[in-house]
C-alpha cells in the first residue's frame, strides 16, 4: 500500500523545517534563524500511532518575487502541493496573518479539502487565544502548536491522522536489498544538481549557477535496468575557513553524512578548471572511508579538444590524485547531456566489481605468486611468513592476511599487496579494505576496524 504524502508549506521563517524535524523526531532539515534556508523538497517517512506517511519539507513561498531562487523555490512548492495527499499550511502565531499568507491561501484554495491550517510558535495560552486572525485565510480554525518546544504536537499528529483517514493496512514492504545509494559530491558550482536532473529527467532539485544553492542532501530514487538507484545530491563542501557557524556548517556535515551512507561516490570535477585542494580533500575523505568511487569531469563541452585531450586529463588526474588511479573516469556535460547515461552504466559496473567475492583458493594462489615475486623483509632481518588470506566481506571487498608477525609488515608492503590485488582481480572503482593479522599481534587500527565490522575474533 502506497503511503500518503503530507506537504508542509508556508512563507519563509514560520518554522516549517522545525515542524518537519519534530515530526521526523530527528534533525533532517536544516533549521536556522535566517529566512529561506530550505530550498528543495525534502522527503522523510514518519510513523505515528502505527500509521505511516511521508512528510515533505518545502522552501518558503514568496508569491510575486522575481528573484531566481524565490521563483524556483515556489516552483518546487507547487509540485509538492499537486502531488500531496494532504497539506499542512503553516503560519506564525507571533505575527498573525500577513499579506504573503493571504496570497498563499489563495493558491491553496482549490485544494482546501486537503489543507490543515497550523499555527506555529504558540508557546503559551496567550497566543492560543489570539488565533482568530487566521480565520480570514478561509480555512478551518488554525491548530496551535510550538514545534520548537513540542507543545501540543502529539495532539496535532492525532488530528492529522484522523483527517487523513489512512487505510487500516499501513505495513511497509521490505526494503530492496539491491538498492544502490549514490552520493553526488564535489565543491560548490560544479553542476551536481544539473547532473541529477539530467539523470532523472525531471526538475526534482533546484538548479542554479549561483554557488551553494543546494544546502541539504536530497535523495532521488531512480530505476535503471531493474536496479533501484538512490541519488543523493549534496551541498558542495567548502574550505573549513569559509564555513560559517550555522547553515554552512550543517551543509558540510550533511555532505560528509551522505558520503558515509553511500555505496558509491560520484566525485564531480569541473573540467574547465584545475583540480583544487578542496577536490582533493573531498576525494581523500571518500577514499579513507573505503567508498567505491566514480570520477566525473563535468562541463566537458567547455574544453577545447584534440586527439590527446582525454589522455592528458587522465594523466593529470593520476598525478594530482594518485590514490584514485583505480577509479573510472567519465567525461560529460550536464548542459548538453553528453555521456550522462554512461555514468549509470559505470555505476552498475563499479557496483558489480565491489560485489565480487574471490574464492579463497584463488586468493592464495595469488598470494603465493605475489610473495615469490617480491618477498617481504624487515630491517632486523627477522623472517616474515604469510600463511594465507581470505575474503570476508564485499562492499567493499575486504581481505584478511594471516602472518606470523603483523608488526613487521611495512606500509610499503601493504601498498604492494593492495596494488597487486587490483592488477590481478577486477576491482575497478571499488575500494579494497585489507587487514593483516599476526599470530599474537594485530595493529590497533586493524583491530578496531575489524571489531566494528564484526569480523574480529580472539583466538
Amino acid at each position: 500500500m502506497l503511503k500518503k504524502i503530507v506537504a508542509i508549506v508556508g512563507r519563509p521563517n514560520v518554522g516549517k523545517s522545525t515542524l518537519f524535524n519534530r515530526m521526523c523526531r530527528k534533525r533532517k532539515a536544516i533549521v536556522d534563524p535566517e529566512a529561506g534556508i530550505t530550498r528543495d523538497r525534502k522527503y522523510e517517512e514518519v510513523t505515528w500511532s502505527d500509521h505511516a506517511f511521508v512528510v515533505v519539507d518545502t522552501g518558503g513561498i514568496i508569491p510575486h518575487s522575481d528573484d531566481t531562487i524565490d521563483k524556483q523555490v515556489r516552483f518546487q512548492a507547487e509540485i509538492s502541493i499537486e502531488e500531496a495527499d494532504f497539506i499542512l499550511f503553516v503560519v506564525d502565531a507571533h505575527t498573525g496573518a500577513t499579506d504573503i499568507d493571504i496570497e498563499i491561501a489563495r493558491t491553496l484554495s482549490p485544494h482546501r479539502d486537503k489543507v490543515m491550517l497550523v499555527a506555529n510558535k504558540v508557546d503559551n495560552d496567550k497566543f492560543a487565544l489570539e488565533l482568530y486572525d487566521f480565520l480570514q485565510l478561509g480555512f478551518d480554525e488554525a491548530f496551535p502548536i510550538s514545534a520548537v518546544h513540542g507543545r501540543n504536537v502529539g495532539n496535532f499528529l492525532d488530528e492529522l491522522i484522523d483527517r487523513m483517514k489512512p487505510p487500516k493496512q499501513t505495513e511497509v514492504p521490505a526494503a530492496n536489498e539491491n538498492q544502490i545509494n549514490i552520493a553526488i559530491v564535489g565543491k560548490p558550482n560544479v553542476g551536481k544538481s544539473s547532473i541529477v536532473n539530467r539523470l532523472v529527467g525531471e526538475d526534482t532539485v533546484i538548479v542554479s549557477d549561483i554557488p551553494g544553492t543546494t544546502r541539504d542532501a536530497i535523495d532521488t530514487a531512480l530505476n535503471y535496468f531493474g536496479k533501484k538507484l538512490v541519488l543523493i545530491d549534496t551541498a558542495g563542501l567548502r574550505r573549513k575557513t569559509k564555513i560559517k557557524k550555522g547553515v554552512e556548517y550543517f551543509s558540510s556535515m550533511r555532505t560528509i553524512e551522505s558520503i558515509n551512507r553511500a555505496d558509491i561516490v560520484l566525485l564531480i570535477l569541473d573540467a574547465s578548471s584545475d583540480i583544487s585542494q578542496q577536490d582533493k580533500k573531498i576525494a581523500s575523505y571518500a577514499h579513507r572511508n573505503y567508498k567505491d568511487i566514480l570520477v566525473v569531469f563535468n562541463k566537458w563541452d567547455l574544453v577545447e579538444k584534440d586527439t590527446n585531450t582525454v589522455n592528458k586529463f587522465t594523466k593529470d588526474f593520476a598525478r594530482e590524485l594518485p590514490f584514485l588511479e583505480h577509479a573510472p573516469i567519465v567525461f560529460s556535460s550536464a548542459l548538453t547531456g553528453q555521456r550522462i547515461r554512461k555514468m549509470l552504466e559505470k555505476v552498475l559496473e563499479v557496483f558489480s566489481h565491489s560485489s565480487r567475492r574471490i574464492p579463497t583458493s584463488k586468493l592464495n594462489q595469488f598470494l603465493k605468486a605475489t610473495i615469490a615475486k617480491y618477498p617481504p623483509s624487515h630491517p632486523t632481518g627477522k623472517h616474515i611468513k604469510f600463511y594465507y588470506c581470505t575474503q570476508v566481506m564485499v562492499h567493499p571487498p575486504t581481505i584478511v592476511f594471516f602472518v606470523n608477525n603483523a608488526k613487521m609488515v611495512s606500509e610499503q608492503y601493504r601498498r604492494y599487496l593492495h596494488n597487486r590485488l587490483r592488477d590481478e582481480f577486477e576491482f575497478s572503482g571499488a575500494a579494497i579494505r585489507m587487514f593483516i593479522r599476526g599470530k599474537d599481534h594485530i595493529s590497533e587500527r586493524d583491530r578496531k576496524e575489524m571489531m566494528e565490522l564484526g569480523i574480529w575474533q580472539k583466538d
